[in-house]
């Protein structure tokens, strides 16, 4: 008689089509007990699926009560998680990614059949298709926290987002404004009505978003200083004013004497005060459209032929012109409230051809202190104006040396200056070469003479001892 499996065992038996089926009772994510159905080919095959199912039951690790589907899940995650905790901007950024693109590619796949390979080739098919590297980066960085969060749920047992490849993304080089550029810029827009939000941006470094956001009871003119609490977004197709993208957005900033003027006299023309007492708003009282600012700045630049860079790159040149200045990076990190230091120093702060060759002669100068001296000397000497010895004397610098003298003694013609105790210190060592030189031929000739002289004597040594 066959024995009878145990509650718990689960049961396995064929099908009337030929496939055998499995049939255990688990713990559901849910908390009730829920009995699951697995299928093969063969026996065995269906014995080690139901093996699996119940080692994971035995160990605590609960069964979806329900079988989702990618586009299924990814509409309650962004519902139910993302919409509730996040910024509209960051909803608008992953809505727009699943609506157009993975839900179309992988909503109609089980979540658990979304494994390496299976996504691997989904966003290899997408740099196919003429996306970015960018783009598709952004399509797994909106997958893999949706993964996680059904990780968390104890829908998956792992992030596949995690374990797939994409190439190398290169940001294309920002080139930050110099000093100059922005004093032109300031030149242009010193009449514009935004000028004061131009200002904030270009010597503070803020966010378009903070500058919209700033109301006047964050600036304390008595004070001098400028509250920085909350920005302006678009999101979604409307006008958001909220909290800061990170803590340390929130930062105290100094108020320079040029912008307070600036913004006294912005307050005495606003037309109207909006009821959010923002300090930048349009002729109605009401936010100003981001997108707008940005415009006015293209504008601008557009009409006085001024380089154009993005806006968002003003932030870009403030840090860079810190750099320059000598201000700390903590300093730096601060004004442009950075949460991490190394964005300020790897991302915001660029390096120039005048920092570059600064550097390099500071490094000249302390390794090769006789460049320097020889440089001061030269420049002294051809302080009457003449350039024709500049350029002579830069071809080959070696001429301020001297030349070795016919009888190569290396002594310096007397027509030639000379460069106190640098130069001095070149002759001592001349000397001490030029002797050595001298000893070491008397040796030489010595040794040839002395092998000379025993070849002409041994023969004669020979002939006595005979």
């Amino acid at each position: 008689m066959a024995r009878r499996n145990s509650n718990g065992e689960g049961t396995i038996y064929r099908r009337k089509d030929g496939r055998y089926e499995g049939a255990v009772y688990v713990l559901t994510t849910s908390g009730t007990r829920k009995r699951v159905r697995l299928y093969g080919a063969t026996r065995a095959e269906v014995h080690v699926k139901l093996t699996e199912a119940k080692a994971k039951n035995d160990q605590g690790i609960p069964a979806t009560d329900k079988s989702w589907l990618v586009g299924d899940y990814l509409d309650y995650w962004l519902e139910s998680v993302i919409k509730p905790n996040r910024r509209p901007t960051t909803y608008e950024a992953y809505e727009g990614n699943i609506r157009l693109y993975l839900k179309p590619g992988l909503g109609t796949l089980k979540l658990t059949q979304v494994t390496v390979p299976v996504l691997q080739r989904f966003l290899n098919q997408q740099l196919s298709n003429g996306r970015s590297v960018r783009k598709v980066e952004m399509l797994k960085e909106t997958l893999s926290p949706a993964l996680g969060q059904a990780m968390y749920e104890e829908l998956l047992t792992r992030n596949v987002a995690r374990l797939v490849k994409l190439p190398s993304y290169e940001s294309d080089d920002v080139e930050p404004w110099t000093p100059a550029e922005v004093t032109r810029f300031f030149d242009a827009a010193k009449d514009h009505r935004w000028y004061p939000a131009f200002l904030l941006v270009a010597l503070y470094g803020l966010r378009r978003g903070e500058v919209l956001g700033l109301r006047w009871s964050d600036i304390d003119v008595k004070a001098a200083v400028i509250r920085v609490r909350q920005q302006v977004v678009r999101a979604n197709g409307t006008i958001h004013i909220g909290p800061l993208k990170t803590r340390a957005g929130r930062r105290d900033l100094p108020l320079l004497s040029a912008v307070a003027d600036e913004l006294v006299e912005h307050r005495v023309r606003q037309v109207s005060t909006s009821d959010a007492d923002l300090v930048f708003t349009t002729s109605t009282g009401h936010s100003i459209e981001p997108n707008k600012l940005t415009q006015t700045f293209y504008a601008i630049c557009a009409q006085y032929s001024l380089r154009r860079i993005k806006l968002h790159h003003l932030r870009h040149t403030a840090a860079t012109i810190l750099k320059d200045l000598g201000v700390p990076a903590r300093d730096a990190q601060l004004i442009l409230g950075h949460s991490n230091i190394a964005i300020t120093q790897q991302i915001y702060q660029h390096d120039t051809m005048d920092s570059r060759r600064s550097a390099m002669e500071r490094m000249e100068t302390a390794v090769l202190p006789s460049t320097t001296m020889l440089r001061a000397s030269k420049a002294g000497l051809d302080g009457n104006g003449s350039r024709q010895n500049s350029r002579q004397t830069r071809k080959n610098p070696v001429s301020l040396l001297g030349s070795f003298d016919g009888a190569g003694t290396g002594t310096l013609s007397r027509n030639r200056p000379t460069l106190g105790g640098a130069l001095e210190r070149v002759t001592e060592v001349n000397a001490i070469l030029r002797e050595s030189r001298r000893q070491w031929m008397l040796g030489v000739v010595a040794v040839n003479l002395a092998v000379r002289n025993q070849e002409l004597v041994a023969p004669n040594l020979h002939r006595l001892a005979a």
